[in-house]
This record gives structure tokens, sequence and C-alpha cells, in this order.
């Protein structure tokens, strides 16, 4: 069925709308605001660097590509990458494979001591002293002389003192290093040989430590930045510490205040512990027949193919292989695998270097 309106009901149908708009208009009012800054929002950029902004945004930026490809970095296209990489080498088995603990040294190793047996030195010295007839009883009060105290010293001390004594060995420099974890309220980025201040038992300085894996193996990968989940070890040059001592990192602000990164207790006073620092170059497969394939991008010239023609190479999906042949001049090789290897694989290779910490030492 179909209504017919007549053109009465329809001009009265209009006439209710447009009273309903008017009424609608009536109910709401234009109400003008004027928008406020909060006062404590007033002062926010006075103490705004840009220059820090700018190397806090540039270490996030870094922080975040090295946690999506781990070590990846680009074969260099403007320098021969038998130069650019002539410090590393390649490993077989990064476990068993051997790396002499006493080469390549740098100058600043000069400057420390080594203990032969650490840990059977810690503990001849700690039962040693334990067993002295001298020893202050816990609980006893004691007077101590000091003669030829500096003025300055008086003055610029609070009336209460702490006094310790150091074992054997304890004032001379080492490598120290100490396992610790990130505190669960800290989300700062630090990088590797940033300044440190470092609490270890009663004393307290500045340091640049760099950080590996907490592994049993002979060898541990670097940590270009401070993890944020699991235990580390942060190295660092020191004074020797033979007692177990808590440890305590944190990272001083340019105004003088201190941010709690990470908690945890010596491990060792050793400069034989290796700390290598992995790159991985990769490559593409350009054309696969059986069990060879020819890769590009992995190198740009011939030279660099046959400088690191030895060193085997491995895919992301597990294949390993060895490069046979270079072929042209721009770079691509024929490597010949373990077994076929699909389109979309990535060719890898693994070179490492061993790091060492940056000296600086500094009391606070």
């Amino acid at each position: 069925a179909v209504w017919m309106l007549s053109d009465d009901e329809e001009s009265e149908e209009e006439s209710g709308e447009e009273e309903e708009e008017e009424e609608s208009d009536e109910e709401f009012e234009d109400v003008e605001t004027e928008s406020t800054v909060p006062e404590q929002d007033g002062d926010y950029d006075v103490n705004f660097d840009e220059e820090i902004e700018a190397e806090e945004l540039r270490k996030f930026r870094e922080a975040n590509e090295n946690e999506e490809f781990p070590d990846e970095i680009d074969t260099p296209t403007d320098i021969p990458a038998r130069i650019r990489f002539q410090k590393y080498r390649g490993l077989k088995s990064f476990r068993t494979s051997p790396w002499d603990a006493k080469e390549s040294l740098p100058l600043d190793y000069a400057r420390i001591s080594q203990i032969q047996n650490f840990n059977n030195v810690r503990k001849y010295l700690l039962k040693s002293e334990s067993q002295k007839e001298k020893c202050v009883k816990k609980g006893a009060y004691v007077s101590i002389f000091i003669a030829d105290v500096p003025l300055s010293i008086t003055e610029s001390c609070c009336s209460a003192l702490s006094v310790f004594s150091l074992l054997p060995h304890e004032q001379k420099m080492c490598v120290q290093h100490v396992v610790v974890q990130r505190h669960t309220q800290s989300d700062l980025i630090v990088k590797g040989k940033e300044a440190i201040l470092a609490q270890v038992g009663f004393r307290r300085y500045v340091v640049r430590p760099i950080y590996s894996q907490h592994t049993k193996s002979s060898k541990h990968k670097l940590e270009r930045f401070m993890p944020t989940t699991g235990s580390f070890v942060a190295s660092y040059y020191a004074p020797i510490t033979l007692q177990n001592c808590p440890v305590i990192l944190f990272k001083q602000e340019c105004n003088g205040s201190v941010t709690l990164l990470s908690t945890g207790s010596t491990l060792s006073c050793s400069p034989d512990r290796i700390i290598c620092k992995r790159i991985v170059l990769s490559g593409h497969p350009f054309k696969i027949h059986k069990k060879t394939a020819t890769v590009r991008y992995l190198f740009h010239n011939r030279e660099d193919i046959n400088y690191f023609k030895k060193i085997e190479v491995r895919t992301k999906f597990g294949r390993r292989g060895h490069i046979r042949d270079a072929l042209g001049t721009h770079g691509h090789c024929k490597i010949g695998f373990d077994g076929p290897i699909q389109q979309n694989d990535t060719v890898i290779m693994c070179l490492y270097k061993r790091v060492f910490p940056r000296w600086e030492f500094q009391y606070s």
C-alpha cells in the first residue's frame, strides 16, 4: 500500500521540523573557553639541551637497530673489506676454537697486575687473615691516630669517617669483572664504554665498562648496550678486590644526580677474560643450482673474496658452506653448501675481534 500525503499535511510536517530545529539550537548555546597553560609547564624548556636530546635519539635508534638486526653491518663500498676488517678473524666454533689470551694486548695492560690463580690466592689470603691473633675482634672499640693529615681533609670531611683495611695486592690495578642484573625500574639506554659510577664494597669510583654475556665458555660475546634482561658481566679497570662485595652501578647526570642502573656482586679480577666483538656480513643468493649458489652483496670486489675465502659461511636456515670461487670483479661469488638452500635465505659470515675496556678510573 502506498500512502499519498496532501499538500496541507506536507506543509504542517515541514513547519513542525523547523520548530524542532529552533528548539535544539536554543538548548545548545556556544560557550567560549580559554586555554590556559599550567604554571609548572612554563619552565619546561628552560633546561632543555638539544645536543643531549640528539645524542639520546641516536642511541635509541642504534639500540633498536641492534635489537632487530643483532651485530649485522653493511659491507662498506668506499673502502675494501680486507682493510676495514683487518683486525677481525673467523672462527669455526665460537665455543671451542682456540684464542691466545696474551695476543695483541693493549698498552694499558702494562699498567696493571695479574694474579696467576685468583681463586686460590683469594682463599689463602682470607684464611690467613682470619687466623691472625692481632686482629681486632668484632664489636671492640679502638683508637686510631693518624699523623701528618692535611688540614684540607679535616675541613672538607664530616665528623664521622669510615676506616677500612686492605688485604695484600688490593692496592694494585687490574681488570675487574662483576656480575650484575638490570634493575626493574631502570629503562635508560646505556652504551658500552660510557662513564658509570660504580659502588664496589666500600669503594666508589667512575669507570667506563664494557658488557659481555655471562657464560662458562673461554670466550664471551660483547654486548654493545647494557642488557635489559638477565645477568651480564661488566668489565673495567679498577683496584683488585679479593672479597665478594656487593656492586651497584649508577648513571651520573650532568646536574649531579644519579640513577640506579643495576646491582650484583664481584666475579673476579683477571685480564685473561676474552671478550669478543662480533660482526655479521650478509649476502643474498642470486642463482641457485642444487647445493651451489651464486651470492651477491657479501663483498664488492674480487680481492676481498679471495682474502676471506677460507672462512666458513652459513645461512639463517642452518646451512653451512665455503666460498669456492669469485665470479667477475663486482663481488659475486660461488658458494658450495652442505645441502640445497632456499631463494629467500640469507648468507652470513661472522667475524670476531677481541675488545678491551677503556682506561678511566677516578675515585668519587
